[in-house]
């Protein structure tokens, strides 16, 4: 029933948000009186406002076409090289790079956005590195036959990836996937694994979210397990292709993350409202094109989002030592080859300062010459891997890091 009130919900703001969108373009039309008249322009920017705020969003494209490098604008090629029911790994290379250029594996985080998310993070890596991309899909789309997706699932497909990517590939995890990026990591170098990474960096990744915990962590400790499969898995309504399949639904998601900040998310539409009655369109735009990213989510499988809750935000398991992946326990201590770089956001309102440093304590057998810590002083959680703060500052300590490690 969650679902289908969902839908019904959707149907009639969408609708709203159409006859809403027209208004707009009427009030504001240089051929019409209405724009010139006093609360023509007030009365158009609120209901673009609202249009926009209502509005339904799919899977954005990541239209990445050129990148700035050397001096001068490249021409970037993307492409699906490898194709699985639950997500593809996407590559991205521009032109005249060289061709012993370094690979990186960004992993995207499966929390209800899309990995285009991370357009901005791709972007400024592409100046220098063949870049591939966790480009997870939505579970909603993903048919019954195609069997469930949990954590195992998740890291059998990072090592995939590596494995298609070769030897010498290094990895980024932005925010969730350090979990069980890290464990794939550990499983990859007990085997000596001819593809384990060179490096691997985690980016405001809930190793251990006993430090510093953040009210994301408060409300998965505040009930128990059960509470979660009750009250927030759906079942995916029929006219979609993945009918029938128990998820967590993107848009429960989004409602909580922009309720923990509805303060701020309010104070972003009125200045866009602001800038619109004033003219200013190309302000009004840049938030625009932040929420048509940012609301547009997808769902996760019941089985993945419930095993996640329990085992990284009730169990501790990684830092305890109980992780367990295809039967056995994940050995923190193989990891002796892989040199980690821990960042964190002086800021962070998701995952909370040494959560992710965690990771450096847990590796008795890495060098500590192979350990780095770096703390972004005034970013949040979307600054750590999007933004200045990201591209001038986060970057090059990533490049730096790669670098000494390759």
């Amino acid at each position: 029933m969650l679902y289908h009130a969902y839908e019904l919900q959707r149907s009639w703001l969408s609708s709203a948000s159409t006859w809403a969108s027209i208004g707009a373009e009427m009030l504001s039309n240089p051929a019409l009186p209405f724009g010139y008249m006093g609360m023509g322009p007030i009365a158009s920017s609120a209901l673009d406002v609202f249009a926009h705020a209502t509005a339904t969003y799919g899977k954005p494209a990541w239209g990445i076409e050129t990148v700035e490098a050397e001096g001068k604008r490249h021409t970037v090629v993307e492409a699906t090289v490898v194709n699985k029911p639950f997500g593809d790994l996407k590559r991205f290379r521009r032109a005249d790079l060289p061709e012993d250029a370094p690979r990186l594996l960004v992993v995207a985080p499966m929390s209800g956005h899309y990995a285009t998310l991370l357009r901005g993070t791709v972007e400024r890596m592409l100046e220098n590195y063949t870049v591939y991309v966790t480009d997870w899909a939505d579970a909603r789309n993903v048919p019954l036959h195609e069997g469930h997706f949990d954590l195992d699932d998740y890291m059998d497909y990072v090592i995939e990836f590596l494995e298609h990517i070769g030897e010498g590939a290094h990895v980024m995890a932005v925010c969730q996937p350090s979990v069980p990026v890290f464990a794939a990591t550990a499983i990859m170098n007990r085997d000596q694994h001819p593809c384990a990474p060179k490096t691997l960096t985690m980016m405001g990744g809930p190793i251990d979210t006993r430090c510093s915990p953040t009210s994301v962590n408060d409300l998965a400790m505040e009930r128990p397990i059960e509470w979660f499969r009750q009250n927030v898995i759906a079942t995916v309504p029929m006219q979609y292709r993945g009918a029938g399949r128990q998820v967590y639904p993107g848009f429960m998601q989004l409602a909580g993350f922009m309720s923990m900040n509805l303060g701020n998310h309010m104070m972003s539409h009125y200045e866009m409202f602001k800038h619109l009655t004033v003219g200013d369109e190309a302000s009004a735009q840049a938030t625009k094109d932040f929420y048509d990213e940012y609301r547009s989510v997808c769902d996760m499988t019941a089985e993945f989002y419930l095993q996640t809750v329990q085992e990284v935000f009730q169990d501790h398991s990684i830092p305890n030592g109980t992780f367990m992946h295809r039967g056995k326990r994940v050995d923190l201590g193989d990891i002796s080859g892989t040199a980690l770089l821990a960042i964190e956001g002086e800021r962070d309102d998701i995952s909370g300062l040494g959560q992710t440093r965690a990771a450096l304590e847990l590796t008795p057998n890495l060098k500590p010459s192979k350990k780095r810590y770096y703390i972004a002083e005034g970013a949040g959680h979307y600054g750590i891997f999007n933004g200045s703060k990201w591209r001038e500052k986060i970057a090059p300590v990533v490049e730096e890091f790669i670098a000494a490690h390759g």
